[in-house]
């Protein structure tokens, strides 16, 4: 079992004083609970991707580059990585660079994305996201294991002996975890892949609390295999409120 911290990077106004932070404040605000997460012990620091008001964290991996150079054990992830307006090509490059600066300590959770003006400003449909997210998985996988790579799919231009460079670190990819609130599709191909599923609950002000019926947090779990496909063992549950 591993424990851990993420955060949406939202700029709210803090519930003591009422004052609104700046982005600048809340990003070092970020840094510096990654930094303290490692110092208490915690195992994995998770930030997640936004390109909306009131949220800061539009470059993940920018900021887990930078939290990578202040760390030495904490295990960096996303929660999540939008894998329907992000190129997978890209994804591919960022998340091996960010291995390399991490020494390993980078693990990648994906998600559609649920808010719906997203998708335009990255030319996508949000009606396409289950398309879009198993497509997009599908040559994020095979960029990652496979040196040369000629591929054609429906979303984007085609590739033609293409190699996503660097390589992931010592030949084995980040481990991923697959988000979803209510998806089966995501469930399915996260167990085809045999990989992390992180599975979303969220309530109305009108719910009852979690553990009376009611739930408000996510759980990582790992229902069909006790080790991934690059042997890495895998933690039964990885999670938070």
């Amino acid at each position: 079992m591993q424990f851990g911290i993420f955060t949406v990077g939202d700029v709210t106004p803090d519930p003591t004083t009422g004052r609104t932070p700046s982005e600048h404040e809340r990003i070092k605000a970020m840094v510096a609970i990654a930094r303290k997460a490692e110092e208490v012990g915690l195992d994995v620091f998770a930030t997640g991707e936004h390109h909306n008001p009131p949220f800061v964290p539009s470059s993940p991996t920018t900021m887990l580059g930078y939290i990578a150079a202040q760390t030495d054990r904490i295990i960096l992830s996303t929660s999540t990585t939008l894998i329907t307006t992000n190129d997978p090509v890209k994804i591919a490059e960022d998340f091996a660079m960010l291995q390399h600066l991490a020494d390993g300590r980078v693990d990648l959770m994906m998600g559609r994305g649920n808010t719906g003006p997203v998708y335009p400003w990255f030319g996508k449909d949000i009606r396409q996201g289950i398309p879009l997210a198993i497509e997009n998985y599908a040559l994020l996988h095979q960029l990652w294991r496979e040196e040369v790579v000629d591929w054609q799919g429906r979303f984007r231009t085609p590739l033609q002996s293409f190699t996503s460079t660097p390589r992931p670190l010592d030949g084995v990819a980040p481990f991923v975890w697959h988000g979803s609130i209510r998806s089966p599709e995501i469930a399915e191909q996260a167990a085809f892949r045999k990989q992390g599923m992180v599975r979303g609950w969220y309530r109305s002000t009108d719910e009852p609390p979690p553990g009376r019926g009611g739930g408000s947090s996510a759980s990582r779990r790992w229902p069909w295999s006790a080790t991934s496909e690059g042997g890495r063992p895998v933690p039964a549950v990885r999670g938070g409120p």
